[in-house]
């Protein structure tokens, strides 16, 4: 019999996998929009998103059909050539959004490693080898290499792989004074996501990155926006630096951006990709074909007035039914996020919870997520029915009632 068709369980990941995830004790094995069913054929609503990957839910037909078409004419060709939905993708970024110039990659640790590269890379070659520290803030998330996990403010990430990446210093998020104490001309960039997402759903002020900015132009050092998580309408906009008015030089997004296909890019201007020479960064399955086509039918289907509206007021759904059920259970003290990217701040007395809190929703039908052990987060399909987020959100009343009233 062929691997195939051997049965499965989730009992065989802790036989043959690696033990570096904790997997829930169910396997999902089809979805449909904002649905997923498991082996057992039970039905859950997916508020999670694949960790706000899914953007379109689950087997959306633009994406199916993007995939089987290019799956029909070219698969990989590595970039000693180039390939038409690579280059179409970069054209309809650029046409979006600030950037000039579009690297791709598979993921959006490889998106930041990138985009960490260049700051640097740009700042030797203008100003001199003594500007290449990086200020980012404190709690952030960038990834899992050994450089975005030095940059991100999480030492639970970066403890025990040995001697870090020199030149990083980390400061508090939203906290203009304490950037303005740290930054000086040998920094050649300061990293921030515009939404902390692993820290707790945490949104930036809209005065902080206005002064950030400015002590960036200032010091000569380039914002790098880490999108990965806010980005491809997350917030209600294309990408969150929208909603501020607030550029970047650097921007990283994945996630959303392949609707559940692997795939990040990197955005930037011309005259700072200019120091992205040939040979100097690469990845072989960057700006694969299949990711490609299928990233390009995703920001199609995002990037129109109706969806993003409709994120915004689908975001008001959440937020109105949340925060009464904060009200009668003293669960929650605040919900807060932007568009489709929510975070509930667990009360005093719930701290320290959120897995329990998931633990019980999972029981009752919904699927979501947490942002730290304080926090449960939202990140569900960009186009999620308003039907299914009622009956998400009724399910999850069900599951946060027994778990206050246990």
């Amino acid at each position: 019999m062929s691997v195939e068709y051997v049965k499965v369980e989730r009992a065989d990941f802790d036989q043959v996998m690696v033990p570096n995830y904790a997997p829930a004790a169910f396997i999902p094995v089809r979805g449909e929009g904002s649905h997923v069913w498991d082996q057992s054929g039970r039905e859950l609503i997916d508020f999670a998103g694949g960790i706000a990957v899914n953007s379109l839910g689950h087997a959306h037909p633009a994406l199916v059909k993007a995939l089987t078409d290019q799956a029909q004419k070219l698969w990989h060709v590595s970039n000693v050539f180039t390939n038409e939905p690579a280059l179409r993708l970069a054209h309809k970024l650029v046409d979006a959004t600030f950037a000039e110039r579009v690297f791709l990659a598979n993921s959006g640790a490889e998106a930041n490693e990138a985009a960490f590269k260049l700051a640097r890379r740009y700042a030797h070659d203008v100003y001199g080898p003594e500007k290449f520290e990086i200020i980012a803030a404190s709690n952030s998330f960038h990834g899992r290499t050994l450089f975005t996990v030095t940059v991100g403010g999480q030492a639970k990430y970066s403890a025990g792989f040995g001697p870090k990446i020199e030149g990083i210093t980390h400061v508090p998020f939203n906290d203009l004074a304490a950037l303005k104490a740290a930054i000086s001309d040998k920094t050649c960039a300061v990293v921030l996501e515009p939404i902390q997402g692993e820290g707790g759903v945490l949104p930036a002020d809209k005065a902080y990155l206005e002064g950030v900015r400015k002590l960036c132009d200032e010091h000569n050092a380039l914002l790098v926006f880490d999108e990965v998580q806010s980005g491809m309408g997350r917030t209600g906009e294309l990408f969150a630096y929208m909603n501020y008015g607030v550029t970047p030089d650097i921007l990283s997004s994945a996630k959303s951006l392949g609707g559940g296909f692997p795939i990040g890019a990197m955005l930037t201007t011309s005259k700072i990709a200019t120091h992205l020479a040939v040979g100097t960064h690469g990845t072989t399955y960057g700006g694969n074909p299949l990711a490609s086509a299928v990233a390009g039918a995703v920001l199609d289907v995002i990037n129109t007035p109706e969806v993003l509206a409709g994120v915004k007021a689908k975001h008001e759904r959440f937020k109105v039914r949340l925060e009464q059920i904060a009200a009668q259970y003293g669960i929650f003290t605040e919900v807060r996020g932007l568009g489709l990217l929510l975070g509930a701040a667990l009360s005093d007395a719930w701290k320290g919870k959120a897995k329990d809190v998931l633990n019980a929703a999972e029981k009752e039908g919904v699927m979501v997520l947490q942002a730290g052990p304080d926090v449960v987060r939202f990140a569900p399909s960009l186009v999620i029915p308003d039907a299914d987020i009622d009956e998400g959100l009724n399910r999850f009343e069900r599951a946060v009632a027994k778990l206050t009233q246990a």
